[in-house]
């Protein structure tokens, strides 16, 4: 479909709580393609509505362990455990800083159809889906962030030879 412009901290609608979704319609079908392609491009692991402009509660999350996943209006319902790791965002370029997040969280959702869903993640992908949500809050990981933010290091970057 089509890459879309990545919001990027300082841009005031990252700031903004996302309305919900009532009822889906042909435009956000397309944005939701359009996440993903714009999220693929970027090599992220999951993108919010927000982070392009929409103020609606959506996300889409793939941490290439099974099926992609879509969240509409999404609200955990379960979680447990603890992690904490290094945390970068797409609307944060270049930066990262260790969050602590449930290790195991269960969301409930809709799918695209609007019909419940439920999703279960573990490690990345419990982070993955709780970073996306912060962001129909208006909450950036930074401040969730045990520290401040920190350059990533360069070598990160490097590709095997």
């Amino acid at each position: 479909m089509a890459i879309r412009k990545i919001r990027v901290i300082g841009d005031p609608v990252l700031g903004k709580q996302c309305k919900p979704v009532v009822k889906m319609t042909e435009n956000l079908k397309v944005l939701i393609e359009d996440m993903f392609d714009t999220m693929y491009e970027a090599k992220g692991v999951g993108l919010a509505a927000p982070q392009v402009g929409i103020l609606r509660q959506i996300c889409v999350v793939d941490v290439m362990d099974e099926d992609p996943i879509v969240l509409i209006n999404p609200e955990v319902i379960e979680s447990d455990g603890e992690q904490t790791d290094d945390e970068g965002c797409l609307s944060v370029p270049g930066k990262v800083a260790q969050v602590t997040r449930p290790n195991h969280v269960v969301v409930k959702s809709l799918d695209m159809d609007m019909n419940p869903v439920t999703y279960e993640g573990e490690g990345l992908k419990a982070r993955a889906m709780l970073h996306e949500m912060d962001h129909l809050q208006g909450v950036l990981y930074g401040e969730r962030a045990n520290e401040p933010y920190r350059d990533l290091e360069e070598e990160d970057w490097e590709e095997e030879e």
